[in-house]
């Protein structure tokens, strides 16, 4: 019970020393993180816009951190963040140019074989030849989201069952990593994808019916 209690205390006295550090910049990265999966969730093209502006923050917090891969991620997202507003661009009508879709099993199979080969060859090579830390899980998260991204960006459904693994790996990484505003930020993510997944499902539904 003493032992559970210091550990409590620890973690708070960890987090204080945190917050004095870095905690508006952090703070600013997530309130922004957050903005975007909501925003996301409601098929808004607003999204992409609050993208790009946590991720630009979050390149430099994970570059500080040693986490190269999620580092890296960012530079990725930014692109993709231009990508996505291309793809969900309004037209004419009002209505986004974009429907939800799912993808074949063929298609998920690709993606994970090359999610998992992609993870091995750079967990490999940061563990050898670099200081980063955790480079496998690293490495996962972040091949992991380079492929999932494409999936918000063509918005296809089943990118919230991959964001729910990401993002509880994820929190052990930035735990491990003392970024402990990002970790809680990645548990608010839990709680949005479900939010996500019965509205795009939703919207599917709706798409199928009428088509």
């Amino acid at each position: 019970m003493i032992f559970g209690v210091s550990l409590v205390i620890e973690f708070f006295n960890t987090v204080g020393e945190q917050f004095m550090r870095n905690s508006l910049l952090e703070l600013t990265a997530v309130v922004f993180a957050i903005a975007y999966l909501i925003l996301a969730v409601r098929e808004n093209i607003l999204c992409w816009v609050a993208a790009g502006i946590s991720t630009v923050i979050f390149l430099a917090i994970f570059w500080d951190v040693k986490l190269y891969m999620e580092s890296g991620l960012q530079v990725y997202y930014l692109a993709m963040a231009v990508f996505g507003w291309h793809q969900w661009r309004q037209v004419g009508n009002g209505s986004t140019s974009l429907q939800v879709s799912m993808w074949s099993m063929r298609k998920h199979l690709v993606a994970l074989a090359l999610i998992a080969m992609l993870t091995l060859i750079s967990g490999y090579l940061l563990n050898s030849g670099t200081d980063a830390k955790l480079p496998y899980l690293d490495s996962f998260t972040t091949w992991a989201s380079v492929v999932t991204t494409v999936m918000v960006a063509r918005k296809v459904l089943e990118n919230w069952v991959y964001w729910l693994v990401i993002d509880s790996v994820s929190i052990y990484l930035y735990i491990d990593r003392e970024l402990y505003f990002t970790a809680i930020l990645f548990a608010v993510y839990i709680v949005i994808i479900f939010f996500g997944w019965f509205s795009w499902s939703k919207n599917y539904q709706r798409n199928m019916e009428a088509a």
